[in-house]
């Protein structure tokens, strides 16, 4: 019996191969010619239809076709890629010839979706009266397409994409570009002029805005900002407050950040009542819930990170917040957890000296203290306790207290280790008031009170889009081209604010006094690998302190350049930046408060005198540099996220879009040029993605392929500290640990804070047992690599992800690859 395919109509018409090729034929165009993709992929596609198919069903068929070959050629990707375009094209713009007719068909269609937006109120009313439709409509290149990858198509689509009321896409991806430019360019003097440049810079992935950015911006609920960091006040008006405002918040997008150190503790005295607190444990339980029963954008739970300082009372209960084991209503399942670490904390692990716990009400000062300050009055307090003036505290021994930190992040990933005084001594806007956590995914340090609701504004430059090869055939970077992506960034970003809305009133406040921006990067291994370096090596370190110096530099130039044409941020006087300082002269600062060396290098290439005089002048940011964890807008951008490492060559990766299977394809193309790669692949499939074990790859590909569990840590942290040079607030900085000796973390974590690193985030360790890894080919019952567990029934899945430090029971696992599938998330709790 023939196959007869159902068209939309619901009319039935019989399977036509032809078409189907013809569809494989364009969708390869330009691969290698040596590679049957039509015969490959059709006769696999065969074996998949059945009468009654859809056109739907399909299309999405020859697209997974395509996508289990992937791990024999990554250039099946690209295939995938394509025929997912020609299907939202189709949906959006109608049937289509050729190319040619796409770019016609984006250029006629544009102002239909733009009206059609505004009319059903998705869209902001002003792109339509704003702007020049028409000359936008010209400027629309569908070739900048070619430049995603298939996983990038998907999470734009649907992740980011706006759709019709009746669920119909109404945006391809250069429309998508398009609105983000067009909504960021609504306070500009000339915006279709703006948006032009914007949309040019984004729609060639030279840079992208983070999440909340990307979801909002252009629509008639522009809540851009991507990060909100939040003080908790002891009382009981304030709590509810910030309940409040927790809730709002998360029904916008954003991750936040929220300090709870100046709760009184468990047991304190309340006045009002004469009666004593609970502590903040059963406060923090009851917003982690408000982030299960109120969801970002409607797409996914809440994200939350508590900061707590470890001198408070009840520290030792707040380790326990993520165990499994224990009273529930003293237990967070969503939110996050983190560890505000002073000085005098780590010198008294140095020194195995004790540690005391204090609670808030009685030495309430000790939050907003920090460096010597903090130091002096800590021994204050230390001595009123011993001479039983306070009314309780507790006595451990520092490095005990250290260990008990690092065994609770290796059981359960928390709390993350973030140092207090390193920040505020390190920060350029230090004269409005102590910076009292970080944010959601500890990148963004700025101070936050009972009146101001820290916020900042997200982007991230992508590394791998500036390597040129030069007129010898050297790879490098083009460092004006990377001036010219950071300058529009800042310029987009500090547009943003006056744009955005909020629904707390002091986070309005706290943007318009600030103005606090984060410009970060992503693809850095990327780059390393294409240059062919080892991510431990010292090349690997100069070029972050190089591109870092390089994105720093021209960040504040144009924050400069953008305070004489718009006036300085109305906090600008009295700050460090109207010293004359920039990010480097705060590691000066830093040894002299803590009167311990920073252990990092103080090279500097650019005319940082020349810059300095200009920053007296007039900064129109508070903050301009930090490095968020791109994990949603790296796979757009089609690199690695942020200043990660490569966990595995060849593994699948699993997002809120589904599961893709990703290969790395950098070492495919060295393998390849080495003529290796048909050779090796199945043998790097055996191994999981690890090639450091077969013979045949020779050493220096090896030692630029390592990945994350085999580099040292310390790599990482040479990495960051480097980075950290130029940067005024923080980076994600993920660990990754083979080890699990508590004397090697004790090392490593106050490694990162010799180096003078800000903070750190989740700790991923090594699986101690690997999930069978099985390759089922089409039409045959073979497999690869035969272990313990049941297959997943894909198609080379390579290697299992690393896990956070221990991945929580129940509700609390999210994304993380476990039941035995070999995944690896990018969409854990994160924020940007």
């Amino acid at each position: 019996m023939g196959i007869t395919v159902v068209k939309r109509d619901g009319t039935r018409e019989p399977y036509d191969a032809n078409k189907i090729n013809l569809a494989i034929e364009h969708a390869s165009a330009g691969l290698d010619p040596n590679i049957t993709w039509v015969t490959q992929i059709a006769s696999e596609l065969e074996l998949t239809l059945f009468d009654g198919i859809t056109t739907q069903q399909l299309d999405e068929a020859v697209i997974q076709v395509a996508l289990q070959n992937v791990k024999d050629d990554p250039a099946f990707d690209t295939v995938a890629a394509r025929l997912l375009l020609k299907t939202i094209y189709k949906r959006v713009l109608g049937d289509y010839a050729d190319d040619a007719e796409i770019r016609s068909l984006h250029a006629q269609h544009f102002r239909t979706s733009i009206e059609r937006g505004i009319a059903e109120d998705l869209l902001d009313p002003r792109l339509g009266s704003m702007f020049d439709l028409d000359r936008l409509a010209a400027a629309l290149d569908p070739s900048h397409d070619e430049l995603l990858k298939y996983i990038g198509v998907v999470t734009l689509n649907n992740r980011y994409g706006i759709k019709a009321r009746n669920g119909e896409p109404l945006e391809v991806p250069q429309y998508f570009w398009m609105r983000i430019a067009m909504g960021l360019s609504l306070n500009e003097a000339d915006p279709t002029t703006a948006a032009l440049g914007f949309y040019d810079k984004m729609s060639r992935l030279d840079y992208l805005a983070a999440g909340s950015t990307l979801v909002n911006a252009g629509t008639k609920y522009p809540q851009l900002s991507n990060c909100f960091v939040l003080e908790m006040q002891d009382d009981i008006e304030h709590i509810a407050k910030t309940t409040r405002d927790v809730m709002w918040l998360t029904k916008g997008t954003g991750g936040i950040g929220l300090s709870v150190t100046k709760l009184r503790a468990q047991g304190s005295p309340i006045r009002s009542n004469n009666t004593t607190s609970t502590g903040p444990i059963p406060f923090m339980h009851t917003i982690d819930s408000i982030l299960r029963a109120v969801s970002r954008g409607g797409k996914k739970f809440g994200a939350l990170c508590f900061y707590m300082e470890n001198w408070h009372l009840d520290f030792p209960e707040f380790l326990d917040l993520r165990q499994n084991s224990g009273d529930p209503y003293r237990r967070t399942r969503t939110a996050n957890t983190a560890v505000w670490i002073s000085d005098e904390f780590m010198k008294r692990v140095q020194n195995d000296d004790a540690w005391y716990l204090f609670d808030p009400l009685e030495v309430s000062d000790l939050n907003e203290l920090t460096g010597k300050a903090f130091s002096d009055r800590y021994a204050h307090y230390v001595a009123e306790a011993e001479a039983g003036r306070l009314r309780a505290f507790k006595r451990i021994g520092a490095r005990e207290q250290f260990k008990a930190i690092l065994m609770a992040l290796q059981t359960t990933s928390h709390p993350w280790l973030t140092w207090k005084d390193t920040i505020n001594n390190r920060a350029l806007n230090n004269n409005t008031g102590t910076i009292h956590s970080s944010n959601l995914c500890t990148e963004i340090t700025l101070p936050q009170d009972r009146d101001n609701v820290s916020v900042c504004n997200l982007a991230s430059i992508n590394l791998s889009r500036h390597l040129v090869t030069d007129e010898h055939g050297k790879l490098g970077f083009d460092w004006e081209q990377i001036h010219a992506s950071a300058k529009s960034a800042i310029r987009q970003l500090d547009n943003l604010i006056d744009i955005t809305i909020s629904s707390v009133d002091e986070a309005d406040h706290s943007n318009e006094q600030n103005r606090a921006v984060g410009l970060g990067v992503m693809g850095f291994t990327d780059v390393v690998e294409r240059l062919g370096f080892s991510y431990e090596s010292e090349e690997a370190y100069a070029l972050i302190d190089e591109v870092m110096e390089h994105v720093s530099y021209a960040a504040i130039e144009e924050s400069v350049d953008l305070a004489q044409e718009r006036g300085a941020y109305p906090n600008f006087q009295g700050s460090r930046w109207s010293q004359g300082m920039v990010p480097f002269d705060t590691i000066a600062i830093t040894e002299a408060e803590r009167g311990v060396p920073v252990q990092v290098d103080r090279t500097m290439r650019l005319d940082w005198d020349a810059l300095r005089a200009r920053v007296k002048g007039g900064m129109r940011n508070a903050t301009l540099m930090a490095i968020a964890p791109t994990a949603s807008i790296g796979l757009v951008a089609g690199t690695t996220p942020g200043l990660d490492p490569q966990f595995s060559q060849i593994f699948s990766r699993a997002t809120s879009s589904g599961k893709f299977l990703e290969v790395n394809r950098n070492l495919v193309a060295t393998l390849q040029g080495a003529g290796l790669w048909e050779r090796v692949r199945e043998a790097i499939l055996r191994s999981q993605g690890d090639i450091q074990n077969i013979a045949e790859i020779p050493d220096d590909i090896k030692a630029t392929y390592k990945t994350s569990f085999q580099l040292s840590p310390y790599a990482f942290l040479e990495v960051a500290a480097r980075a950290q040079k130029w940067i005024d607030q923080a980076i994600s900085r993920n660990m990754y640990l083979e080890t699990r000796d508590l004397g090697d973390m004790m090392s490593i974590y106050s490694a990162a804070w010799e180096r003078g690193v800000k903070t750190t985030y989740y700790l991923h360790m090594k699986p101690r047992h690997t999930a069978e890894q099985s390759t089922v080919r089409v039409n045959k019952a073979e497999t690869i690599d035969q272990g313990a567990g049941a297959s997943n029934g894909r198609r080379g899945f390579g290697a299992s992800a690393p896990q956070p430090a221990a991945a929580p029971a129940g509700p609390a696992r999210r994304g993380f690859g476990g039941l035995g599938s070999p995944v690896r998330s990018t969409d854990v709790n994160k924020g940007e």
